[in-house]
Parts: structure tokens; sequence; C-alpha cells
């Protein structure tokens, strides 16, 4: 697996959005397969949810959704290695309060440099899912722009 994933990352480049989601169930390996391609591609991986969470602890909270944005940009820059971002823990950008679209947060930095990151939900009739229909943080997606790796 670890293989066919190193190959599609090879092949990104041709690519116009480079945004590659690693979705399975919950102890699935996704993070270790994360882990993997950063020891092969010496890139570090952002676990997102703590080191963002440890820069937006600092701005106001009524600041936070304005700032959010501009500090993820810094951490994407900060973690690039090789020109490709990996990023595991992203449940923090659904965090309602922060009045972010995630996947477009994403997928804008998927234009300048490869980008791999674990999928917190998901993929249902070629939609990406995060969270159950009914809880206040679901959101539904298309696919588009956007290259599924499944990991069963």
């Amino acid at each position: 697996m670890i293989d066919r994933l190193d190959q599609l990352i090879g092949d990104l480049s041709n690519l116009n959005s480079k945004l590659v989601f690693l979705i399975g169930p919950p102890r699935s390996g996704k993070s270790k397969l994360t882990a993997e391609i950063s020891a092969r591609h010496k890139a570090p991986v952002l676990l997102l949810g703590s080191t963002l969470g440890r820069q937006l602890i600092t701005v106001p909270n009524v600041r936070r959704n304005l700032q959010t944005a501009e500090l993820f940009s810094n951490l994407a820059d900060e973690f690039t290695a090789n020109g490709l971002l990996l990023i595991d823990n992203i449940e923090l950008l659904f965090d309602r309060t922060l009045r972010l679209s995630p996947l477009d947060l994403l997928k804008r930095h998927a234009h300048a440099r490869r980008v791999v990151a674990v999928w917190p939900g998901d993929l249902r009739d070629d939609r990406l899912h995060y969270a159950t229909t009914g809880h206040p943080e679901h959101q539904d997606y298309s696919i588009d722009g956007v290259v599924p790796f499944k990991i069963h």
C-alpha cells in the first residue's frame, strides 16, 4: 500500500489540485501510513489539532475565525518539505466557531504543493462526509479536486 501511495504522490505533480485524502475507518492505519510517507520523503507530519490549537489559544475568541487561515498558511509553509505537506488530525478545522470551509482551505494549499491529509470521516457515493447527519459539525463535500486514497 505504501508503494501505491508513494507512486500517487509522485504523479500529483501533473495535476492542478494536488490534494490526496487518506480515507478509512478508525484504526485502519491512516496515521501509520502518513508516518511511513513522512520517513520516505523526509517531510514532517503536521499534527494540525495540537499545533494549530496551541497557536489559537493565544488569540482572543472574537478574532480566531479571522486568524485561523493565516496561522494555517504559516504552518503549511513551515511543515512543507520537498514540495510535500503531510497533515493529520484536521478535526479542529471543522469547529463551527472558526467559520471555515476545511476542504476549500486544504484545496487552496494544494495548488502550490502536494498535500496528503488524513480525512477524519468517510467516503460514500463519491461524497466526503465528516460527522454524522444531524451532528452540529456535519459536513458533506463533493470529491471534485480531491484524490481519495482508500484504506481498508
